[in-house]
């Protein structure tokens, strides 16, 4: 599972192969959660409210390059690191 960003002690994680919808796995401390790329939406697990919010913050100023990775990652090729908030 490749690391795309890391930013106030959260890391970004997409997995190879992965199931649709596309997605990925922010992880802070022991919390994770699963966000959807489109809507922004949590569909699994849980992160603090303050981790959740910039999480949120950076899906939106990267949409465009997650759901390139998100190309690359079913397809098993090599993910684009994507830049850390702000």
């Amino acid at each position: 599972m490749p690391r795309l960003s890391q930013f106030y002690g959260i890391a970004i994680y997409m997995y190879y192969l992965d199931h649709a919808p596309p997605h990925f796995h922010a992880m802070y401390g022991d919390d994770e959660a699963v966000f959807d790329i489109g809507t922004g939406a949590v569909t699994a697990g849980h992160l603090p409210r303050r981790a959740k919010g910039l999480v949120e913050d950076w899906l939106e100023a990267h949409r465009a390059e997650l759901h390139q990775d998100w190309i690359l990652a079913v397809a098993g090729q090599p993910l684009i690191p994507v830049p850390p908030l702000k």
